[in-house]
């Protein structure tokens, strides 16, 4: 976790942001809990009035009068404990309104630098476990507990015997629950890590389940999941069998107390130092003070887990702060440049493409080639800022893309990836990318230059078809235009397609050499990443990147002539032909 002296003053502001008006509820409920507590003695008063004073005296309108005090008294402490209970679950819900966009931006962002599906959701997880701790007993505990000495000092007030043994008492029982927590704090993280490796892989079996059930290993499968689903459980039934254990050591030791109070205080009353009244009031308020050491107890499991995932929540927070915004910058029309950068795997560190550099002009477009894990895809991330560059740096009409501001710079840049993925949500919605007020002409506008157009409006729903999970309504190719159609929308400057046309039919090539050719006749830069030579009929330059390096950069025709195949050993005759093929 982040050392606060570490922090910057603008990571500083997010976390008191994110902390703000809280200090004073906490305080609030400090005070409340106060109040609970002092009117929790109204037990042990009573009993000593009943049996001392109504007793004795045999006065029925005394008793009357006790009675009708003590049950407005426990009505204002249950008013207090309801009013307690519900600030508690509306912090919660602040906390969540706060931090669960945030958690969720995490998730996105993860990802992209080599975290799985299912550690990247931990974050959304995080915040339903505080949020739960908040609206559970857990809290009210941890409340009460600094007021036990109330219970202690009235204890005390009656016999001093009777303090020291519930003092006692106390501090074996506070013991417990230290012990409690040395023993399962490193237990709790390795169990939390081992059912994110079994979350793992049920994401990754729900993700192939086609190819599970079609080349039919999906038996072996769930086995490897039961392996780990087995890590985990035997590490949950230990730190289940601690705070089990402890928890009920806990009440026998309360019991015992109990018992104990009431066995001296019935000594005591025989020596003639105590009366039978104080015997039931040690007994009930004894029972009272250490009510909230073994809910604490108790509720100890659900609390580690609410304190190890507020403080990842925190470094969340830590690690979104940042400077100010960089100042708006005019919308780029002229070049993109790449100076020399290189890229490592998020992560692991290993440099997997170097000192890569060329620029290109508005209306110019860019085809790169190369051998499977040359490099091309890695050059994509690090031009959309996916991946960060660890040197060089990748230019907009010659600013970094640091400069520009993040919810702008997806205007200028339109990114068609290797694996289309569309979000659960209707057609319109995905070309747009959730504008929240759309404008239907740049929609069609897309649609049209993507070849798409035609058929979204034979579907019954037209642009509002859902398409569910993944874009399942439609087919690989209808999928892989529908998002060029979104990498188009808006008409951006810059506009980067990895492997497009490998769902493609005829039909969507020939729009697909449209679009580029559309995108350059507007001004526009389009870069493709190609192993199918079809795809780059419509470019002028070419670009041929292998082991990481980018060996040819140059017109097409002259990269792809025989004189070059000593340098360039993947580019085949047939590609050369098919790429001198004109539009």
């Amino acid at each position: 976790m982040a050392n606060s002296k570490e922090l910057t003053p603008a990571k500083r502001r997010n976390l008191a942001e994110l902390t703000r008006g809280f200090r004073g509820i906490v305080l609030f409920l400090f005070l409340i809990s106060g109040m609970i507590n002092v009117l929790a003695l109204t037990g042990s008063l009573y009993m000593m009035q009943i049996y001392d004073r109504a007793l004795t005296s045999g006065s029925i309108p005394t008793l009357l009068v006790l009675s009708g005090l003590v049950i407005g008294l426990y009505l204002f402490q249950g008013g207090f404990d309801v009013i307690r209970s519900q600030v508690l679950v509306r912090v919660g819900a602040r906390l969540d309104r706060k931090i669960a966009p945030l958690a969720h931006r995490v998730a996105i962002d993860m990802p992209r630098f080599g975290f799985s599906t299912s550690e990247a959701l931990e974050r959304g997880r995080d915040v339903d476990t505080v949020r739960g701790f908040l609206g559970s007993q857990g809290p009210a505990a941890l409340f009460d507990l600094p007021w036990m000495p109330i219970y202690l000092a009235f204890i005390y007030f009656l016999h001093p015997l009777l303090g020291a043994l519930t003092f006692a008492g106390a501090f074996v029982l506070t013991v417990l629950t230290v012990v409690s927590e040395i023993m399962t704090k490193r237990l709790s993280l390795s169990t939390r890590k081992a059912a994110m490796a079994r979350n793992s892989i049920a994401d990754s079996n729900a993700r192939n389940a086609e190819v599970l059930k079609a080349m039919g290993f999906a038996g072996r499968a769930v086995s490897r999941f039961n392996d780990a689903n087995g890590e985990h459980l035997e590490l949950q039934t230990k730190a289940n069998d601690i705070t089990g254990t402890f928890a009920a050591v806990s009440r026998v030791l309360r019991m015992l107390l109990q018992s104990a109070v009431l066995g001296l205080g019935a000594y005591l009353t025989i020596k003639g130092e105590l009366t039978a009244g104080a015997i039931i009031a040690c007994s009930v308020a004894s029972a009272r003070a250490l009510a909230p050491v073994d809910l604490a107890i108790g509720n100890w499991k659900s609390f580690v887990a609410a304190r190890m995932a507020y403080q990842r929540l925190r470094d969340t927070v830590v690690a979104l702060a940042a400077a100010d915004q960089p100042m708006k910058l005019p919308v780029p029309s002229k070049r993109l440049s790449v100076e020399k950068i290189t890229v490592a795997v998020p992560g692991s560190g290993q440099v997997i493409l170097s000192d890569v550099g060329f620029e290109l002009e508005a209306g110019q477009a860019l085809g790169i080639i190369g051998p499977s894990a040359g490099g091309k895809t890695t050059v994509v991330r690090a031009l959309t800022g996916i991946w960060p560059v660890l040197r060089g740096s990748v230019r907009l009409d010659g600013a970094d893309l640091t400069q520009w501001r993040e919810d702008e710079i997806g205007q200028h840049i339109g990114y068609l990836p290797q694996e289309v993925s569309l979000m659960d949500a209707t057609i319109e919605e995905n070309i747009c990318r959730f504008e929240p007020e759309p404008d239907y002409r740049k929609v069609v506008e897309a649609a049209q230059a993507a070849g798409v157009h035609d058929m979204i409006v034979r579907m019954p729903d037209g642009y509002r078809t859902q398409l569910g999970p993944q874009g399942a309504a439609l087919s690989a190719g209808q999928r892989q235009r529908v998002a060029l159609a979104r990498a188009l929308y808006g008409n951006p400057f810059v506009v980067i397609m990895d492997e497009p046309n490998s769902n493609l039919d005829g039909e969507g090539e020939a729009a697909l050499t449209q679009a580029i050719e559309g995108i350059s006749a507007r001004g526009g830069i389009t870069i493709v990443i190609a192993h199918r030579p079809s795809a780059l009929v419509a470019v002028d330059l070419v670009a041929i990147v292998q082991n990481g390096r980018m060996v040819a950069f140059g017109k097409k025709h002259d990269i792809m002539t025989p004189g070059l195949q000593s340098t360039a050993r993947p580019v085949s005759e047939e590609l050369q032909a098919q790429v001198r093929r004109p539009a």
